[in-house]
């Protein structure tokens, strides 16, 4: 809460001084924003005071922004804002305000404004000087279908240039295809309720000659998942596979984002009928991982 919404409820700035003082009721978060409790402030009670405190054109970008829609992505103690470039923005403890002539249409969760996933992805990966991390960090927002590379570029391409090249080099080396296929399948496997599987593998035989590749395996039923399936991809080897007494499950990309539900049923019937069969005499051999967002 700040000073002038304090005041309209009857409380002078002396006893709002008093409050926050030792011993008081009341913390102090930022100049003028008061949490009426004295406790440690959550992280959400921590980002309502710095938009308080910065007003409310200000925008949580960054960590926090990937967060509130839904990436797994973890928070620094720093709270990453974006304010108009016209604002004079004061150093306050815990608070990143950057200034920019664009700023994003928030979108509000939680009653919070939160910058685009894209924006909120490269705003975080511009900081990163690890390599690794910026790949990991743009992987994100791909693996779980919030935006595309195209989305990325563009964003890239719209900001300040400057500090941007290692970021740029990754992202054009980056192949979003199979990043987005192997999210929306483990979003998929998710409502099946499925064990974990083995990913990217390549099915053999006991003397060791390559059957087939499954980009999902169940190795102690002998249960295959290929969901990267359409015309001119992988051959008659799911034949080859199937042969062997496999119990595969096939599907394509547009399944997995059209009708995730029904390819989780199919999923869910298999397992219960590898389950009940023999396993086949197959060992399975990791291949390359395709994405690194999991």
């Amino acid at each position: 809460m700040n000073l002038e919404q304090l005041r309209r409820a009857g409380v002078s700035d002396r006893r709002t001084r008093r409050l926050c003082g030792p011993g008081g009721p009341w913390r102090r978060l930022h100049p003028g924003v008061v949490l009426l409790r004295n406790t440690t402030p959550t992280r959400r009670q921590r980002l309502h005071a710095a938009v308080v405190r910065y007003g409310p054109r200000a925008v949580i970008t960054g960590a926090d922004a990937l967060h509130a829609h839904g990436l797994k992505c973890p928070v620094d103690d720093e709270v990453r804002l974006l304010v108009p470039d016209h604002c004079r923005v004061a150093g306050c403890e815990g608070v990143s305000a950057t200034r920019t002539a664009r700023m994003p249409a928030p979108v509000v969760v939680d009653g919070l404004p939160f910058a685009p996933p894209s924006r909120a992805t490269l705003d975080l990966a511009r900081s990163e000087p690890d390599p690794a991390r910026i790949r990991h960090l743009l992987t994100l927002p791909l693996y779980w279908g919030l935006c595309d590379r195209q989305e990325l570029l563009a964003e890239l391409d719209a900001g300040p240039q400057r500090g941007t090249a290692a970021v740029r080099k990754v992202l054009r080396e980056l192949d979003e295809g199979p990043i987005q296929a192997h999210g929306l399948a483990t979003r998929t496997l998710e409502m099946a309720r499925l064990p974990p599987p083995s990913w990217d593998v390549t099915i053999c035989d006991r003397r060791g000659r390559r059957i087939g590749d499954a980009d999902a395996w169940w190795d102690e039923i002998g249960l295959a998942w290929q969901y990267r399936c359409g015309p001119g991809t992988g051959g008659f080897t799911h034949l080859a596979l199937a042969a062997t007494g496999i119990v595969l499950v096939r599907c394509t990309v547009r399944q997995l984002r059209q009708v995730p539900g029904e390819v989780a049923q199919e999923l869910t019937l298999a397992y219960g009928e590898a389950s009940r069969t023999r396993r086949p005499r197959v060992r399975a051999v990791p291949t390359t991982p395709i994405g690194d967002a999991a």
